[in-house]
Parts: structure tokens; sequence; C-alpha cells
């Protein structure tokens, strides 16, 4: 018992204190982050138009794992892939995109796990671009749609027209009852 007293409890001390200093730490960097929120809401509200293009094309270059997250965050996703959500927050805060610099520095420092309020805020902030850009394209992709609406109306035109057909019933030919072999 001398040796697990001496040698093993305080190993696991050690650990265990690195990580509470280490979720203490970020959680003071999500609680400063939550203050400055309303600023980087109003600097995302006037940058809006500048930043679109730039944020679109970052989007675009990134995994579709990322852009899963970006869509739906999912904290599970975003545990499995910190080093590509942290590469992303790096290319956002290199165009200055509101409150992407302190979280990257946040994910950098503390992973992005333990900072998850500020980067669905920023993933938010992104995704508020991508919907746009796809109901942009849903309005000129006009025609492909009008062409599968008809498609659709042509096979219920078609199901229509292919009623069930009356089948004629033949007159039953009356059919001798089966001879039995004479029993032995």
């Amino acid at each position: 018992m001398g040796y697990w007293k001496s040698t093993v409890v305080p190993k696991f001390k050690k650990i265990f204190e690195k990580n509470n200093t280490k979720k203490i730490a970020a959680a003071e960097a999500c609680k400063s982050f939550d203050e400055s929120k309303e600023e980087y809401t109003k600097q995302f509200e006037e940058k809006k138009t500048e930043l679109q293009t730039k944020v679109i094309e970052i989007y675009e270059a990134s995994a579709t794992e990322i852009k899963e997250i970006v869509k739906g965050p999912k904290d599970v996703s975003l545990k499995k892939n910190a080093s590509g959500v942290t590469k992303f927050l790096e290319e956002l805060s290199k165009i200055e995109f509101p409150g992407s610099k302190p979280v990257h520095e946040a994910c950098s420092k503390f992973g992005p796990t333990l900072v998850q309020g500020p980067v669905f805020f920023v993933f938010e902030k992104v995704s508020s671009f991508i919907v746009v850009e796809e109901k942009e394209t849903k309005d000129k992709d006009v025609g492909v749609e009008t062409v599968a609406e008809e498609k659709k109306e042509e096979v219920v035109a078609e199901s229509e027209v292919k009623a069930p057909e009356e089948v004629a019933v033949a007159p039953v030919e009356e059919v001798a009852a089966p001879v039995e072999p004479p029993k032995a």
C-alpha cells in the first residue's frame, strides 16, 4: 500500500489537476467570449456583404465533415474533427471574421470540445451565409425543378390512364369428378 500512495496516487492527482486547470481556463475563455458576443454580432452585420464571398470560398474548400458541422453542429463530430475545426477557424481568422480569432486561439490551447459555445456561435454566423447561398442556387435551378415536376405529373397521368382492366371470365367447363381406383 505504501507504493500505491507514494507512486500511483500522485500521478493520478497530477493528471486530474491538469484537466481541471485546462477546463477552468477554457471556461474563462468562453465567459469572456460570451461578454463580447454583442460586439461580434455588430461587426458581423457591418461586414456581412464583404465577408460573404470569402466565407463561401473557405467553406467550399473545407472537408465534408466540417461542412456538416457548420450546417448542423454536433458535439460528437466536433470532437472527432478537432484538427479540421481548428484549421477552419484559422482560415476564418485570416479574413478577420468577427470573433473567429479569439475562438481559434482558444481552440488551439484547449481544443474545440472545451470551447463549444464560442465555436458554435462562429459556425452559426458562417451558416447564415451558406443557407443564403443554397437558396440562391435553388432559385437559379427553377428550370430543373419544373422539369422534375413535369415528370412527376407524367407518371401520375400514366398511372391514371392504366386503370385496372376488366377481365372477361370464360365459362368454366364442367369437369367430371376424378375416378378413384378400385379397392383391392
